[in-house]
């Protein structure tokens, strides 16, 4: 590892990276052997690296000298937004300055946001990745960050004095197959619950968005939250807050994250609330509101219709309607007017263009394009779903409010 580290870290081989940003890697590697007397693999593996987290990891996209691992260990690396996130979360729950762990480090983004404040162990039994991540941390100018190469469990075992706080993220991979359930990751948090409870009283565990809430709650016990947490709409990220003296229903809530304007739509509820919520049914009328990725993923279907007084289109339809606008948590339409599928309705659209909305609808978006040769994009929306008692196509304005401060 050190040999790869000099070698990336050269002056004239980071400026290759830096100027080459937009290069085809497997190109790259056509044409080269070696670059700067560097093995050309080194490099493009750097630039794949960049390119990979320029959205997803802008601090260390901009920052110079950071090194990448091969792309297996940045798939499952957290975002910078949900990383903060979570470092926020922590600090709610613990005193700061206090001890906390990473016991699953990989490319070290979460022991790099939850070592602010705290002092932070991270654990990693691949030793040249510790290695990197080190650089990397030093780079970033994080040095309150103690190295461990060893496995959770060797770390759980060896631990000398309780930690307020461990956070694991467990691989969600065996062989080369993705999986969901908590039995199949490494580590087996389910296995490992005694073993964490030994050593800290709050746990924070990340699991894949796909996974079950309800069943999560019953595996893992002690589930004080559930945070479903989407970014810009889509979801992210599942965490289950583990507290060793809890008993009783947990909170859930529901985050969607704005990084750019710092911002986020954060709803909580408890599943009973869901469970004995009322909602009526009503047809389309003049708003439509699709809650965001979030709220849908923790369930939250009778209580948000109940929570804003909105009617719901049907059982499995999950889309509500007012006629008074109120402030939600989703996307909100405006319904200019109810059309018919067919070819005249594509002049009813700019230049043929609009956003193809289905929602609980027997018609896919390619059926609908190909029945009135309308296309995707532009303004507007064209809304296909179903009440109770009918089927609905709507013209629809999108109504932008703005989320509200975390």
């Amino acid at each position: 590892m050190k040999r790869f580290l000099d070698s990336i870290l050269k002056d004239d081989v980071q400026e290759f990276i830096w100027n080459n940003e937009q290069a085809d890697v497997q190109e790259l590697l056509l044409k080269h052997k070696t670059i700067h007397e560097v093995p050309a693999a080194w490099v493009a593996q750097q630039i794949a690296g960049r390119k990979k987290v320029k959205h997803k990891l802008p601090t260390w996209y901009r920052t110079k000298g950071i090194v990448y691992p091969p792309a297996f260990n940045l798939e499952q690396s957290s975002s910078e937004a949900t990383a903060r996130f979570k470092h926020e979360l922590i600090q709610n729950i613990v005193p700061p300055a206090l001890d906390g762990a990473d016991l699953t480090g990989g490319f070290g983004v979460d022991a790099y946001f939850l070592g602010q404040g705290l002092a932070m162990n991270y654990v990693e039994p691949n030793e040249d990745l510790l290695q990197l991540v080190r650089h990397n941390h030093l780079v970033l100018g994080a040095n309150n960050i103690r190295y461990h190469a060893c496995t959770a469990e060797d770390f759980l075992q060896t631990s000398e004095r309780p930690l307020h706080s461990l956070y694991l993220d467990p691989s969600r991979r065996k062989a080369s197959q993705k999986v969901f359930k908590l039995e199949d990751c490494t580590p087996n948090p389910i296995l490992l619950r005694a073993g964490l409870f030994a050593v800290s009283s709050n746990i924070l565990l990340k699991t894949s968005p796909l996974y079950d809430i309800v069943q999560g709650c019953k595996e893992l016990q002690h589930v004080a939250r559930v945070i479903v947490v989407a970014v810009e709409n889509e979801c992210k990220e599942l965490l289950f807050l583990l507290q060793k003296d809890f008993h009783g229903e947990p909170t859930l809530q529901a985050v969607d994250l704005y990084p750019k304007e710092n911002k986020a739509n954060t709803v909580s509820f408890l599943l009973r609330d869901e469970r004995e919520a009322t909602v009526e049914y009503a047809s389309p009328q003049t708003y439509l509101y699709e809650p965001n990725a979030a709220i849908l993923k923790a369930g939250a279907f009778k209580w948000i219709a109940q929570r804003h007084k909105l009617f719901k289109l049907a059982p499995n339809t999950h889309l509500y309607t007012s006629d008074q606008i109120v402030d939600f948590s989703g996307r909100i339409f405006k319904i200019r007017e109810r059309v018919h599928l067919d070819k005249k309705l594509v002049s009813a659209f700019e230049d043929g263009y609009a956003n193809i909305l289905v929602r609980n609808y027997p018609m896919s978006v390619e059926e609908i394009k190909k029945k009135t040769g309308l296309k995707e994009g532009g303004k507007l929306f064209l809304i296909c779903s179903q009440s109770e008692k009918e089927k609905h196509t709507m013209i629809a304005e999108r109504i932008d409010l703005v989320p509200t401060a975390i």
